[in-house]
């Protein structure tokens, strides 16, 4: 399995101003993003995306097929007229929920034509993002892209199963306090217990971006015995 993960923000770390507006990347950035969308089996977003966004998560800017469209969704609460539901019977689309999201609303996803699968973490009430990564292996999906915000990108990373880190750097400053950033989640409370990673490639846009692109230098084998 493949797993990258992809974002765009300020040169202040932020990925939407405190408002929600997100509209960070460039036309050309948008280009690059939906390449790695058509090239990949599944891309996956945190509930807060859904909510705020409401996006469709398909292949727009170039040619290509829209990928299977994963949520995060602890407690189920993706609403059943958003954009990825009303189009689940098109689009291969899976909600990964807990034992915390209600029977009636798991039922009523699923009448939507999406798959709802639980995978609860079993010291805390999170989707388990080891699990859900075998899972979505075991269905054919080997190459996954992470387009969430700073939750969802701190557990991905946290799995420490990350083989790829994209970041589109726009040259821009937001501030605010409340304004989300990249990384967010509990954090490590030394450096020394920090993720390292390695540059290997640095993309200067016409438009003033920079797109950098990391490999983390310790990443974990999901299935150990193959």
């Amino acid at each position: 399995m493949r797993i990258t993960i992809n974002t765009a923000m300020t040169i202040d770390g932020k990925i939407a101003t405190s408002s929600g507006d997100s509209s960070i990347s460039s036309k050309e950035d948008l280009r690059r993003i939906h390449q790695l969308r058509a090239a990949v089996d599944a891309v996956v977003v945190g509930i807060s995306t859904v909510l705020v966004d409401d996006p469709c998560l398909t292949v727009r800017y170039v040619k290509g097929k829209s990928p299977a469209r994963v949520i995060v969704d602890s407690k189920g609460r993706i609403p059943l007229d958003s954009k990825i539901l009303q189009t689940a019977r098109r689009i291969t689309t899976i909600v990964a929920v807990t034992k915390h999201a209600s029977t009636e609303k798991k039922y009523k996803i699923r009448e939507t034509g999406a798959v709802v699968i639980t995978v609860s973490h079993k010291t805390d009430n999170l989707v388990d993002m080891k699990e859900l990564f075998t899972i979505l292996e075991k269905r054919g999906m080997k190459n996954i892209l992470v387009e969430g915000g700073g939750e969802i990108n701190w557990s991905v990373l946290n799995t420490r199963m990350v083989d790829e880190l994209i970041v589109t750097i726009s040259s821009v400053i937001v501030g605010g306090k409340t304004a989300p950033t990249f990384i967010e989640g509990d954090g490590f409370k030394k450096i020394s217990e920090g993720i390292k990673l390695k540059l290997i490639k640095l993309v200067e846009n016409k438009t003033g971006e920079v797109t950098l692109y990391f490999k983390p230098l310790l990443r974990k084998v999901l299935f150990a015995n193959k």
